[in-house]
């Protein structure tokens, strides 16, 4: 028996053992698990721990976890949902990404690198980590908000850009491989991919459906036929010759369309998260940390140029759109990173020998201080927004009409009995109810989608939100009987930010004096509440249990 494979699960039993250490103390420290996959990446390379022995093993499984990655972000192409995309998604998502590569691709010759290498990194910098943006924002409940639609959006179109990039890496690769015949062999890799493209098509269209409705069966089938489905296509365009990246990402591409695509996703999020730690680990163990030294400079330049440039130009572009500057900024921090994409692609480039390790480690470096620091800007993105609210007015026109338009028609607020925060089911309940007994009601939400829905019941509603202090004084709430909030907030102790707390002083600054009902799900979050001025503060959980049990063991009964 080879003793380098005998020594192959002790080493990756240590290696993941690290990772589980570096990733609580990320926890700890509210970090994703990408930053911490880099850091254990680092330190398990031949120039610090030393962990990484076997390289070939461990290099198959990143090329594994590539192929999911791309296999899941296939999934999210659905020709549906890219049809669907709304004017201001795909302009501002291609004005991010064409801004952020004009200007990157100029400071990095600033920095003195030559232009193919430039080149290089000014397109890994358009990247955004959609794992990120859509876990912070699913946290903070603001997946639904208007800044957070956009923001998908946006996420959507740099995902394609993503494919165009790695198509374009791959044609060239084609043509500069080691082995590479000239035309003949460019010729036959085309050929053999328009095949496989004419075979996805037949398959989405007359297999997948079928073939997925009996696989779904078992669950635990259809995981593993979706990860075989991605590691064949993968092989297959490996051996046709443009690349197991574009394998995967057909292979994600005819699911796409099918009702299950959801549902793969969600199962095969861990195992991505899983396999991405090997890519980490041989990228850090391929990284020389003697040159890192002299990219510190060049990396904490084009770090400041992710975290404050990326967030202006999407401000820039949606203030010109018309939105204000509030939904401008919030949807603009979620561009204040880079993805493992950009990594992903940067390997793509030194293995086609285009570009160097420096330009890898710089990238890796921008990754680092680029990830890290704005999970917290997004964190507390509305504690920043009223830092920096008051020196953005020249990124707002004078007549935000995409927003403004949409209160300007609204009712008068002091003209009804109610006004409710948050549209969703509870508050949709209590607001059928006030109507039912005769009660004029007004509904307020930032999600278009719940506007819609409070409308088709045939009562009023305006678009806002309740953690906006302006929009709150803008209402005029004399003649109204009581405030509700039916908004859902993240456990956890009360912050400035949290919904029921904004709205509570906003409308304490508005001067409104009548009463304010706040719903929680904990009883700490009550108390608290109630000595901060809430009039009434609704349990929906327990109040709903206490009606269970009223009407399971009436009064009077033991």
């Amino acid at each position: 028996m080879d003793p380098t494979s005998a020594l192959i699960f002790p080493e990756i039993a240590l290696l993941i053992l690290l990772a589980a250490g570096v990733g609580f103390l990320g926890l700890m420290l509210r970090q994703p698990l990408v930053v911490a996959f880099i850091a254990v990446g680092v330190l398990a390379g031949p120039d610090a721990l030393g962990l990484v022995s076997s390289t070939d093993f461990i290099d198959t499984l990143s090329k594994i976890s590539i192929a999911v990655l791309l296999f899941l972000v296939g999934l999210k192409l659905d020709v549906g949902l890219v049809r669907s995309l709304g004017r201001v998604a795909v302009a501002t998502g291609l004005g991010q990404v064409g801004f952020t590569a004009l200007f990157g691709f100029l400071i990095c010759l600033g920095l003195g690198l030559d232009p193919v290498t430039a080149l290089y990194v000014a397109v890994a910098l358009t990247f955004s980590s959609t794992i990120i943006i859509v876990k912070l924002l699913s946290d903070k409940q603001e997946i639904g908000a208007l800044h957070g639609r956009i923001a998908l959006g946006f996420l959507i179109v740099q995902d394609i850009f993503v494919v165009l990039a790695m198509v374009t890496l791959s044609a060239i690769g084609v043509g500069l491989g080691d082995d590479a015949g000239g035309l003949g062999d460019v010729a036959r890799v085309l050929a053999g991919g328009a095949a496989m493209v004419g075979a996805v098509i037949l398959f989405i269209r007359h297999l997948a459906d079928p073939l997925l409705g009996r696989i779904a069966r078992s669950p635990e089938l259809m995981v593993i036929f979706a990860v075989g489905w991605a590691a064949s296509l993968a092989a297959l365009g490996d051996v046709l010759g443009f690349g197991k990246e574009l394998g995967g990402l057909l292979a994600g591409v005819s699911l796409a369309s099918t009702e299950y695509r959801e549902a793969i996703s969600s199962r095969l999020a861990a195992l991505r998260d899983f396999l991405l730690l090997f890519f980490f680990i041989n990228l850090g163990a391929a990284l020389p940390l003697s040159t890192l030294g002299d990219q510190i400079g060049p990396a904490l330049v084009l770090s400041l140029f992710v975290l404050i440039g990326n967030p202006l130009i999407v401000l820039a572009i949606m203030g010109a759109m018309g939105y204000r500057r509030r939904t401008g900024f919030l949807a603009g921090l979620t561009v204040a990173q880079i993805s493992e994409f950009s990594l992903i692609f940067m390997a793509m480039g030194v293995t086609i020998g285009h570009v160097g390790p420096d330009a890898m480690g710089l990238v890796t470096l921008v990754g680092l201080v680029t990830i890290a620091l704005s999970v917290y800007m997004i964190t507390w993105s509305h504690s920043l927004l009223a830092i920096c609210g008051p020196y953005l007015g020249i990124f707002e026109r004078r007549h935000p009409h995409r927003e403004v338009d949409d209160t300007a028609s609204a009712p008068d607020a002091a003209a009804v009995d109610f006004v409710i925060f948050g549209l969703g089911r509870y508050g949709c309940r209590i607001g059928t109810r006030l109507r039912d007994r005769g009660f004029r009601v007004l509904g307020v939400d930032f999600d278009p989608e719940a506007l819609a829905n409070w409308r088709r019941m045939g009562m009023e509603a305006i678009y806002g939100d309740a953690t906006d202090p302006d929009f709150v004084a803008h209402l005029d709430l004399g003649g109204v009987r009581a405030v509700v909030s039916a908004v859902p907030r993240e456990r956890g102790a009360l912050t400035e930010a949290d919904p029921q707390l904004a709205l509570l002083h906003g409308l304490s600054a508005a001067g409104y004096q009548g009463k304010v009902f706040l719903s929680v799900q904990q009883m700490a979050d009550a108390a608290d509440l109630m000595t901060r001025g809430a009039s009434v503060v609704l349990m929906p959980f327990d109040d709903a249990a206490d009606h269970a049990v009223s009407q399971l063991v009436p009064d009077g009964q033991a």
